[in-house]
């Protein structure tokens, strides 16, 4: 029996330490674990309404509820390997009683302590392999802290910069730009600009792939409620007479399909074409209005 405690234990802890690195450090970092959480949560924000208020703070929610997962698992995990050796793998300080401390719950203890590397001596082990296993935990917990923070930091400079791009466009959109305009050299380059701009928001979708369940606060800053205006204007540089525009505006519209190709990969599951994918994205953040004419790849009236 005491081995099947100790290789749940060791199961538990091996799972988490999984999805931690598929999650934070993985090139793709699709966690199994935290994609199943933040989409759970994305999916009961979407039932209470648009993505404002307190639905709006599904990501951060979402992040605090996968780390939080990361670290009871953990506890958890190790609190089973050490179980079993309960009190007889362990030293106990001075007026402790070993045999009243012998329970899951002092497991528990133990394996918090641990793992916060707070380090009491109260309680320390014994046995030649659980004096390595629980330093072992003592480092892992302190990783989970520093990847927690790294995640942090990673995250919301890709959210910036898909806000960036999205207000960008709000900015094209409310000055109108005329066909003329456009079909110029500052208008090819324009043209570069949004498709630099997109290529790098596709990365961020990949390798951050939670700040998709972050909500983009008003319409201007909003990437879902702008990315319309993106096709309409190559679609208008189709037309256009100068060659590098031209060419500028079919790396744009080569940009947004790869864009539409990345979010219905990995979140939306529409199967459906380029238009479609734009019009599910934008309903999925709770944007419908903007993009329902824009995202048919025809220029809006």
């Amino acid at each position: 029996m005491e081995w099947v405690v100790t290789f749940a234990g060791t199961a538990l802890v091996l799972l988490i330490l999984r999805d931690v690195f598929h999650t934070l450090w993985h090139p793709t970092r699709h966690g199994g674990l935290s994609r199943l959480v933040m989409t759970a949560l994305w999916r009961l924000s979407s039932a209470r309404g648009p993505r404002r208020g307190a639905p709006g703070l599904a990501g951060p929610l979402a992040m605090v509820s996968v780390v939080a997962l990361w670290a009871l698992t953990l506890v958890a995990g190790w609190a089973l390997i050490y179980w079993p050796h309960v009190p007889a793998g362990f030293v106990y300080a001075d007026g402790l009683r070993p045999a009243e401390h012998a329970a899951l719950l002092d497991a528990v203890y133990i394996s918090l302590v641990t793992v916060s590397t707070l380090g009491l001596g109260d309680i320390a082990p014994a046995e030649g392999w659980l004096r390595v296993v629980a330093p072992l935990e003592g480092l892992v917990g302190f990783a989970l802290l520093t990847a927690t923070v790294s995640w942090i930091l990673g995250i919301y400079p890709a959210l910036a910069r898909r806000r960036a791009l999205a207000l960008r466009l709000s900015h094209l959109s409310r000055t109108r730009p005329s066909a003329e305009q456009i079909d110029s050299p500052a208008g090819a380059a324009l043209l570069d600009g949004l498709a630099s701009e997109l290529a790098v928001v596709s990365v961020d979708f990949l390798q951050y792939a939670e700040c998709y369940y972050f909500h983009d606060g008003d319409d201007r800053t909003s990437l879902a409620r702008q990315i319309g205006y993106a096709v309409d204007i190559a679609h208008q540089a189709a037309d256009a007479r100068h060659p590098d525009v031209r060419l500028a505006g079919v790396v744009l519209r080569t940009a947004l399909e790869d864009l539409a190709d990345i979010l219905d990969q990995h979140f939306l599951h529409t199967r459906g074409t380029f238009p479609q994918v734009l019009a599910a994205f934008a309903n999925d953040h709770g944007r419908q209005a903007e993009t329902g004419d824009r995202t048919s790849g025809h220029p809006s009236d």
